[in-house]
């Protein structure tokens, strides 16, 4: 068996990392039961995942900040397919969130017939591939990504775990949930925090106030975030993520795409992504150039 074969394995065509996920850890999250004041947090890997761990809290609980200076966040807001979730199920008080990086056609029945919620959070996929690239450089548990060309070439194919970027948002932006389901940027979090946090709070029903509001927005800015240890991986041993190599919060600027791209990587990138995304009924919200 290869390293490589060792580090991952497929399940309905998607790369899935062993030292996360496993085929009982998946039949799990299929057989989960969704109540319908949970809300589960979408997002392809490096879009916002670790943010709506920190968010997601404090907007349903009223701004107490007891979770996030408490539990990991892994613990507070688990990820649906991964092995942890069978440990700390039981622990999560109602109303439950979670968060899943699944493409829609994976949720589990239960999801579909109940009244859950869902953010789904899309980032510029320039900065997604990026995020990942320092990603995969620091995850002992998976593969070298090599150059910056050599993984883009794996993103653009879909040979990275959850697959090609553009299935998931497609996914995601078919399906049937009508106002169960709320889109959102990372541009946008980061741009206006708590205008985003008011309309989070507004389709979740929470109707927090201005002040409360505010002090969410300052426990989840990315300064907040990387020093709270139960936020910024550190708990993690090194053997799993070195944060010598890449910090796991690292930037979370909108743009640094343009410190990483050459022109003809940027060409190649967006004839790809525009390819795949002709003839769909909705626009990115970026520019691709």
């Amino acid at each position: 068996m290869s390293a490589i074969e060792e580090m991952y394995f497929l399940d309905h065509g998607y790369m899935f990392p062993t030292e996360t996920h496993c085929a009982a850890s998946l039949k799990f999250a299929q057989e989960f039961a969704f109540q319908d004041d949970d809300v589960v947090a979408v997002t392809y890997p490096k879009s916002g995942t670790v943010w709506m761990q920190e968010i997601l809290p404090l907007v349903l609980n009223g701004g107490d900040l007891t979770p996030i200076q408490t539990i990991p966040n892994w613990d507070r807001v688990p990820w649906l397919e991964e092995k942890r979730l069978a440990v700390v199920v039981d622990q999560l008080t109602s109303p439950r969130a979670l968060v899943t990086h699944l493409p829609y056609h994976l949720m589990p029945p239960s999801f579909l017939k109940s009244k859950a919620k869902v953010i789904n959070v899309l980032r510029n996929p320039k900065d997604v591939m990026v995020s990942s690239y320092y990603f995969h450089q620091m995850a002992a548990f998976l593969e070298d990504p090599g150059t910056f060309d050599e993984f883009m070439e794996k993103f653009l194919t879909g040979k990275v775990m959850f697959g090609k970027w553009t299935d998931h948002v497609k996914s995601w932006r078919h399906t049937a949930l009508g106002d169960r389901i709320m889109y959102i940027t990372y541009e946008d979090m980061v741009q206006d925090l708590p205008a985003a946090l008011r309309r989070i709070s507004d389709f979740l029903g929470c109707n927090l106030n201005d002040e409360t509001i505010q002090k969410i927005a300052e426990h989840c800015s990315l300064k907040s975030m990387k020093a709270n240890n139960m936020s910024n991986f550190s708990l993690v041993p090194k053997q799993y993520m070195d944060a010598t190599k890449s910090p796991f919060l690292r930037k979370g600027v909108p743009g640094d795409w343009k410190n990483h791209f050459t022109s003809e990587q940027l060409a190649r990138f967006t004839s790809v992504i525009r390819k795949e995304m002709e003839g769909e009924s909705f626009s990115l919200p970026w520019s691709l150039d």
